[in-house]
């Protein structure tokens, strides 16, 4: 179910200049990064890139939303890790993006992992953005 503007409780707003090879920047100045193509697509790798900016954004929002089902669970996240990896290749005539999120959650067993990944996946804003159209894996 989609929000509406009504629902809406923050906007971060960023501005891009010359695309993938440019600069990136936040309305408030807290983020304002270079950005260029990475070398195995022709760039020059110099500065971040528009995949490693949604890795870093949906490893933070999932890790967010494994802490609310952990909480729900009294599940114990201390040392807990999540890393997305995002992937970018050809789709038919363009382009498209796939993700791999992982976690490390020491203090949890490996069955009790397993589901508040997919809890977490099932409430994280990223992961409700992305499904049906871009092929998430839980590793």
């Amino acid at each position: 179910m989609s929000i509406q503007q009504s629902d809406v409780l923050y906007t971060a707003v960023a501005t891009a200049h010359h695309g993938r090879d440019g600069r990136v920047a936040t309305d408030d100045g807290r983020l304002d990064v270079v950005v260029n193509p990475p070398k195995e697509l022709g760039g020059s790798g110099a500065g971040t890139n528009p995949e490693q900016l949604f890795a870093a954004g949906y490893s933070a929002c999932f890790q967010g939303a494994l802490g609310v089902v952990a909480r729900g669970r009294n599940a114990d996240l201390t040392g807990s890790t999540v890393t997305a990896r995002v992937g970018l290749g050809r789709n038919g005539d363009g382009f498209g993006i796939i993700v791999e999120i992982s976690a490390t959650l020491p203090a949890v067993d490996a069955a009790t992992a397993r589901d508040l990944l997919e809890q977490a996946h099932q409430v994280c804003p990223y992961s409700k953005a992305t499904r049906g159209d871009v092929t998430v894996t839980l590793v």
